[in-house]
């Protein structure tokens, strides 16, 4: 078999693209099936309305809600991105930590935020890109670690976002993800990767005090070969 029948295509990063453009295909579909009027409902019919018992329900369905194509593209971006990097990199702990963010994140924001509607998925980004970063600052692996430095240089410009009083922007959303995402990394940071897991470093013979089997012997045993070893050297018998 060749390598490149061994290798699937894309390697490691092919289920993950695959997830990351269904999931961000839902998105599009329904804003084309609203504009075609095919399932009509307006943004706010599917939005989080905040401490309203009938805003309860935009807890599963204002992430998939965008008030236009602008705010569509904006979120499905990074949204695709980072779907991909905790797809590829925490497999382990993927769909949990990614349907904790999206649970999560909307209650938070039915409790705490003003009382607006908050539609699209743009919280659930924050707590994506939050969760990426604190899993490096939490687990301390290299590959973690790398992770995070890399989200730091790309997503900085995402830390405007979180302040308060910005027209037309749901900031709460923004930063009650990224709280949310920190409280995954934290509940998730003991289910480390394969790769992550650092094998014990096995000690140079040379350095041992003991000789490896000496707790194996009981103490009868270990004076019956002291005698035994004696004797030898006794009898003029080299071991």
């Amino acid at each position: 078999m060749s390598e490149s029948e061994s290798t699937p295509w894309l390697g490691p990063f092919r289920q993950p693209i695959f997830t990351a453009l269904r999931i961000v295909a839902l998105l599009w579909v329904l804003h084309l099936l609203r504009i075609f009027h095919i399932l009509p409902y307006a943004p706010t019919d599917w939005g989080l309305y905040p401490r309203r018992m009938f805003g309860l329900t935009g807890i599963l369905t204002a992430p998939l809600a965008h008030s236009d194509w602008k705010h569509l593209i904006s979120n499905s971006i990074p949204l695709l991105a980072m779907i991909v990097v905790i797809w590829t990199f925490f497999r382990r702990v993927s769909w949990q930590a990614f349907l904790m963010i999206y649970f999560l994140t909307g209650v938070a924001v039915w409790l705490f935020a003003r009382s607006v509607f908050h539609v699209g998925a743009s919280g659930v980004v924050y707590g994506l890109v939050s969760f990426v970063f604190w899993s490096g600052v939490f687990r301390r692996s290299v590959k973690s670690i790398v992770l995070s430095l890399i989200v730091i240089m790309i997503y900085t410009p995402m830390f405007a976002g979180i302040l308060p009083n910005q027209e037309g922007i749901s900031w709460e959303s923004h930063l009650l993800g990224g709280v949310v995402g920190i409280l995954v990394a934290w509940w998730y940071k003991r289910d480390l990767e394969p790769e992550e897991i650092e094998e014990p470093k096995e000690q140079d013979p040379k350095s041992r005090f003991l000789d490896p089997g000496t707790f194996d012997m009981t103490r009868k045993e270990r004076r019956r070969q002291q005698l035994f070893d004696e004797q030898q050297e006794q009898e003029g018998y080299s071991a």
